[in-house]
Order: C-alpha cells, then structure tokens, then sequence
C-alpha cells in the first residue's frame, strides 16, 4: 500500500506516525466542516485552522472505496502514540471520517465506510498569535503552560448513538489536571474554541467541546433541550474511562451551553466540583412562554438559524449579531397570519419543535419536563458562579438561580453587567472570562490567588461602575410614583383620573431595544417609540439629585379594557437633558382574558432586574402599551389559538391613576461616585 499513498503529513522520523504512511490523511477544520464532494486541500487548509504542517497534506472528504482490514491495521499502529508533542506535527492517527479517494496498492477495493483524522496536535503560528491577541484584549493572566488538540473524540450514548469532541490538554510533564466539559450546538470551532477551550487549556486544564447530538459530527437528532440530561450523564460514563480524567470536574459554557450544565445538575455527578453558568436558562418553557405570551421574535429567529445543517448555517459570530439579511427574511414571517403558517415560510419544515412550542401553550404539561430543570436548582450543592446581563433575555432566570442557590447556602458568586446576549461574548469577556478563570481555580485547586473578594459584583447604569456586595439585591428604601392627568410622574397619590390608549394587532406596538436576541437588543432611544399614539408615558420634572435604584421595579396598575384578550407592556426609562429617552427594564404580562368587558382588573408586575443611576437633571419615565412586537407575539384580540388563529380585535385600554404606581428599590441619593 506504501506504493499508493496519496499524499501525507509528514511526521518526525521517532514517531510512530510514521507507520501509518499507507493511509492517507483528513484535516476537519475547526470551523466549519467541509461538504462531502469537497475536492483535495493543501496546506493551507492547515494553516488557515491554525496548524503548520511540516510536508504537503491532502485533506480528503466523502466516501472510501477502500478495503478496510490492512488500511485499519495501518491506522491502529499509531493510535496510541505517547511522547513529546512538537509544533507542526501531527502525532496521532485515528479511524473517525470518511476518505475520498481509493487507497490500496491495485487500484478501487470494495466499497466501506473508512475515516481518518490527524487526531493531535499543537497550535500552528495563527492559533498561536489568536491566543495573544484575545489575552490581550480579555487582560487575562499569562497562559500556564503548551496545550495540544485531539479531535474527534467519541462518545458512545446509551440509545446507540456518538458524541463527538475535541479534547484540548495541558501539556504539562507530571500534571494532575481537572477537566472541563463544555458541550454545544454551535460547533466546536469559533468563538467557543479560542474563547475558553483554548483559553483553559492554556492554564492547566482538560477541556473537553463536545457537540450535543445530532449537531456537527454528533449522530441522532437535534431536538432542542430534549436529550441533553441522558447525553450529559453518558459523557461522564466515557470520562471516567479516560486515563486522563483525575476525578475533578467542572462545567462552563454560555446560553444552550448553560442549559446543558443545568440538565447535568439535575443529577450531579460526585467528580463535579464548580460550574460557570454565563447568561443561561434551567428553564426554557419560560423563555419561550414568557408571562403567558410567546417569545416570537427570539424562537423563530433561533430555529431558523438552528434547523439548518451546521456546513450551510451561519457562523455562531453571525447569529449573535445577527445580520440584515436574516432579519428582512424573518420580518415577513412575524408579520403573516396564521402564525404557524407563516413561520414555515422561514422554516420549511426543518424544525418540527416550533409547531410543537406554539400549540403547548400549557407550561404545566409533561411536554415541558425535558425543558424544566428547576428541580436542579432548588437541590443541587455545587459551588457555582452566574454571570448575567441587564439587557439579557434570560437575566430573569440568572437572579432566580442566585436566589435559590444563596437561599440554601451553596456556594454561589453572581456577575451582573451592562451587556446584551450578544455582549457577554463582544463586550463582557474580559470581565467574565477572569472571574471564571479565578473562580474554577479556586474550586479546582489550581495555582492562582482568589481575586473575588464579594461574592456580587454589579454594574450600575448611567452612572457606569461596578458595585461589589455581599448579597444582592442590596437594602433599599422603597420609593414610591404615582401617574396623574397631565402626563406626569409625581410623588402625590392622584384623587382619580384615567389615560386611555387602544392597541390594534393589525399594526402592533413594536419592540425596540430591550432584552432580546437580535443586533438591535439592548438600551435604545425610544423617543420614536413613545410618539406612537398606542403608547402612554408618564414621566417626573428633572431631577435636582442623583437618584440610584437596584433590584427588580414593581409596577401596579388598575385597568379595564373595552376587549379582554390583551396584553400589558410596561417600561421604565431614563430621558437624558436632550430629551432622548433610553430603556432601563420593562416586563410584558398577559391580561385576564375571563375578565369581563370593563371590568376593573388589578395587575402587580415585576420588572425585569437592573441597577441604575438617574443622574440630576435626567428624568424617569413609565412607559405603558399593549405590547412589544415581534418580541413578543401580538395578543391577536379573538381568544384563537396563537398558531391557527387569523382574525384581529383592537383594545383600549384605560388606565386608573389613582390605583397605579411604579416602586424603585432605591439605593442612594446624591452626587455621582467617579468611574
């Protein structure tokens, strides 16, 4: 066969590689995985994934037409290579994916599924000046130590499918490192790979990426949330296996890859010692049915992303800033009736889940289970640090889990900041990655000083610094504002008085900033927003002080409605000395729809969490309208179900002043603290 070989990496003349000069070699770029017919690469392919091959390499993809018996034997002979791991050489060999060519010394063999994968290696000159480059930009402590990367790891699943990874180790002589696993949908290269696999092993642990099933290389299904609990305990049997697992384990990962860190935790494993949980859900079915009303904007905009094979979806860069293209495709969408209908006009039956979301409307029924892993929080023990952001769409749920875990005294660190979902990776991955780093070497008995001196650490808007406490949410005094006739918001309770303003579905109220997925999530000028004539305001003379609030707003509102299947947006905002008015927090709440026409309705809200300062001059403002589209799905007026439904009944809704308030947890009055 030696006669026949097409072409292959070179190796140093020690290595064991150097058997395996019969077979011929397949490189998997980090980033994207190529289609099947894809035509021979050269070295470039290497080096553009950040690897320097020392001889010319041809990658291969598709189907073998090989006999698989001696090219196996060939392959074997290397598959358990030890020794020094050199730059630019490839050290291990292994069976994982499919050549492209026919590699026997006479020509085509019978036909049969053979894979090859250059399986480690360390990083090549473009990983390598990546790693200073993010260092430098993330402030992040000098890295520890070399780092290799075995790719293609397997993990067989107790239904009889595989897992696949890429296992980054220290390449530290005699170390005992912890290992930490990180599992996703989004593929195992950019940014997850250099932001914390590479970021990690760097500093002396095993990191583990895995690709949850039926994504990237990993066989099955992909169905959302559904199997990660089983999928999450069966790669804990295979790492007990590995003769590199030291028994100490811990978890990270941000968004889905909090949420399969909660679907571990619903039974624990004894090796786990920390988890980084970064701006993620333990309960989906609340972040799909948000207060009663579907999340549209966020879930379909997910699914159409996330039905598509990952070789033809956008990058994960791409889908947190999201691009205009997606978003003028998506609009049709949000747009049509009935929804269900129209959403397949993106999806084209590519995601059966978002039908299946749509029609169980009951957050009570067994559908949810695989998506509520709240038993996790209210029992798990392991020391966990939660980072959030004020503008994110899961903020909610990252205070619930503090609440619960600091409740039952676990060992629990909380980071809130200024970002957006998009911005802990774009603008919070200095702050969170260091705390991270700090926070599994203090559970993982790593080398480096403990840098956390409060468990909380928050960042307080407007006036842009960090707070550290203790607890949160920190002592506050409560204080009070009540709306009135002229469009104001004083401290005088109102002797009666209304404001009225109708919402019609057929031009709904849209969504501007705020906390959702899209590039333009996030604090926002709403000035436009508020001169729409189905949005009330109410808003106090300038302040003569600084005024700073921290924890959740409460709004209570007396109403009645001339049609009862309707929703209640609400939103608190910061209009500067120009006039511009930005967004601080806000809630959407789903109305009574048994209520009968007229009838007064009482409704307490709690407002998303923040942390804000009001500087002197600035004034605060109650935002009030029938809804936030497509953040929210437009409340159709008819009582039809969401999915099916076509028809559309405006609501006006009327507005009892003299029973409706907004109550700020103040912290602090006075002069501005400097940044």
């Amino acid at each position: 066969m030696a006669s026949s070989t097409r072409s292959l990496p070179s190796a140093a003349t020690s290595s064991p590689a150097t058997d395996a000069n019969t077979a011929a070699s397949v490189w998997r770029s980090s980033w994207r995985p190529r289609p099947s017919n894809a035509e021979p690469h050269t070295n470039g392919a290497l080096r553009r994934a950040g690897l320097r091959p020392s001889g010319p390499v041809s990658v291969y993809h598709g189907q073998s037409d090989i006999h698989p018996r001696p090219f196996k034997s060939a392959v074997d002979s290397v598959r358990g290579t030890s020794g020094p791991v050199h730059t630019g050489q490839f050290v291990h060999f292994r069976v994982t994916h499919r050549c492209s060519r026919p590699i026997t010394p006479d020509g085509p063999a019978p036909s049969a599924n053979i894979e090859v994968f250059i399986l480690r290696a360390t990083p090549g000159l473009t990983a390598r000046a990546v790693d200073r480059l993010l260092r430098r930009l993330r402030k992040l402590p000098a890295p520890r130590n070399e780092y290799a990367v075995e790719r293609g790891l397997r993990t067989p699943t107790r239904d009889g499918f595989v897992l696949v990874s890429d296992h980054y180790s220290p390449v530290v002589s005699g170390s005992d490192s912890a290992t930490i696993l990180i599992r996703t949908p989004y593929g195992r290269g950019l940014p997850v790979d250099a932001i914390w696999a590479r970021t990690f092993a760097a500093r002396g642990y095993h990191v583990i990426l895995q690709s949850v099933r039926g994504t990237v290389d990993s066989t099955g299904t992909f169905e959302p949330m559904v199997r990660e609990a089983e999928d999450a305990q069966d790669t804990i049997v295979w790492l007990r296996e590995q003769p590199w697992f030291n028994g100490k384990l811990a978890t990270l990962g941000m968004s889905y890859l909090a949420f399969t860190q909660w679907a571990l935790l619903a039974d624990p494993p004894p090796e786990l010692r920390a988890s980084v949980m970064i701006a993620g859900p333990h309960d989906f079915s609340r972040v799909i049915w948000d207060n009663g009303s579907f999340a549209l904007e966020a879930m379909l905009g997910w699914s159409a992303v996330n039905s598509v094979s990952f070789e033809d979806g956008p990058s994960l860069f791409r889908q947190l800033v999201w691009n205009k293209q997606s978003t003028d495709r998506l609009d049709a969408s949000f747009a049509g009736l009935p929804l269900a209908r129209a959403a397949e006009s993106v999806l084209d039956k590519r995601a059966p889940w978002f039908q299946e979301w749509l029609d169980h409307t009951d957050l009570t029924d067994p559908y949810w289970r695989p998506y509520n892993f709240t038993g996790a929080v209210q029992h798990v023990r392991t020391p966990t640090l939660l980072v959030g952001g004020w503008q994110d769409v899961f903020v909610g749920q990252t205070v619930e889990q503090y609440e619960a875990l600091r409740s039952r005294g676990v060992d629990v660190a909380l980071t809130l900041g200024p970002w957006t979902h998009a911005g802990h990776v774009t603008k919070g991955s200095g702050v969170i990655d260091n705390e991270a780093l700090d926070w599994l070497d203090m559970h993982l008995g790593n080398d480096g000083p403990a840098r956390r001196a409060q468990p909380v650490h928050t960042f307080v808007t407007g006036s842009d610094t960090w707070h550290t406490s203790p607890l949160w949410p920190p002592t506050c005094t409560e204080t009070v504002w009540y709306p009135n006739n002229a469009g104001q918001l004083t401290a005088t309770v109102p002797s009666g008085g209304e404001s009225a303003f109708s919402y019609d579905p057929g031009d709904p109220t849209p969504s501007v900033g705020g906390r959702r997925l899209t590039g333009d999530a996030g604090v926002r000028n709403n000035s436009d927003l508020e001169a729409r004539q189905d949005v009330r305001t109410f808003t106090t003379q300038p302040l003569t002080a600084d005024l700073e609030f921290e924890g959740f707003p409460v709004v209570d509102v007396s109403l009645s409605l001339d049609n009862p299947h309707a929703d209640l947006f609400v939103r608190i905002c910061d209009v500067d000395v120009k006039g511009r008015s930005h967004n601080i927090a806000d809630v959407l709440v789903r109305l009574d729809p048994t209520a009968d026409a007229g009838e007064v309705q009482h409704v307490t809200a709690r407002l998303s969490p923040c942390a804000h300062r009001l500087l002197k001059g600035h004034r605060l403002r109650l935002q009030l309208s029938g809804g936030a589209h497509p953040q929210y799905a437009r409340n159709l007026g008819t009582g039809e179900p969401l999915s099916t439904g076509t028809g559309l009944n405006a609501a006006v809704h009327t507005i009892h002043h003299d029973n409706t308030r907004l109550t700020l947890p103040v912290t602090s009055t006075g002069t501005t603290r400097p940044s």
